[in-house]
């Protein structure tokens, strides 16, 4: 059964209280349901993570080259800034979808321009909370 690390960055813990109306209001621990429930369909295992700490996710990027057979990452504001994700990401040789709840292309300029893209395989943007469904399913696809 292959597994798919799913890793969220900083501030996604407070899904469903932070700025609902960009984010909206599920929470992260709705999400980690939702996709532990569609992974089981999907014939996959999942290793769901959030971390406010750069190092941790980088870690678990590490971790996932030996352990998953892709990556589902919303790296939230490390997006935009972490060039040691970036790296880290680079190492992983299976396929990574860059997830954002939010259209970042419709926001602020400061979410334009992401450092993550340079490596995914794919990018999701916009679908809120559906984002991570959709994202599990295409995983499932890439993964087989």
């Amino acid at each position: 059964m292959p597994k798919i690390f799913i890793l969220n960055g900083p501030n996604l813990n407070l899904l469903g209280e932070r700025e609902p109306e960009i984010y909206g209001p599920t929470t992260l621990e709705e999400i980690r349901q939702w996709c532990e429930a569609d992974a089981r369909e999907l014939g996959l295992e999942i290793d769901f993570r959030q971390s406010n700490f750069e190092g941790e996710i980088i870690e678990a990027i590490h971790a996932a080259r030996k352990q998953a057979a892709g990556i589902i990452i919303n790296p939230a504001a490390y997006t935009f800034t972490s060039i040691a994700i970036l790296d880290a990401l680079k190492m992983f040789d299976g396929p990574k979808i860059e997830l954002h709840l939010s259209n970042v292309h419709k926001r602020e300029e400061i979410y334009h321009k992401s450092l993550v893209s340079r490596t995914a395989t794919a990018v999701m943007a916009g679908f809120g909370a559906l984002g991570y469904r959709l994202a599990l399913r295409a995983m499932a696809e890439m993964t087989r």
